[in-house]
């Protein structure tokens, strides 16, 4: 059974920088897509980068050229450099593991994401 443990979110003022991490265990990690997602209240959920087993990634363009998505396979981690934050990249991240929608429920307990203005 797939486990993910996110971390590494925080208060941060605007244009400050955060580096999210993902822990994963119960997987076959290296095989995996992976995702970062947020949910802010009153907003719909949003996919915000993927990076394929083989390390392509993608972002959503409100975060393009700021956010950088990795993994380190040894690791059985993913993370997020969020760098030139604003406030409305303010919510609760989520990663994601295998095919991804916007139903998938959450797999692990999310790390808040607060920048002030």
């Amino acid at each position: 059974q797939v486990q993910l443990v996110e971390s590494g979110g925080g208060l941060v003022q605007f244009g400050g920088s955060l580096r999210l991490s993902c822990a994963a265990s119960g997987i076959n990690f290296r095989i995996y897509g992976l995702d970062w997602y947020r949910q802010a209240p009153g907003k719909q959920r949003e996919l915000v980068a993927t990076i394929t087993a083989g390390s392509k990634t993608n972002y959503a363009e409100s975060v393009k050229g700021r956010f950088t998505i990795s993994r380190d396979n040894a690791k059985n981690t993913v993370y997020l450099q969020m760098n030139s934050l604003k406030p409305e990249d303010t919510a609760v991240y989520y990663c994601h593991a295998g095919p991804y929608s916007s139903s998938s429920p959450p797999l692990g307990q999310g790390t808040q994401v607060t920048v002030s203005s």
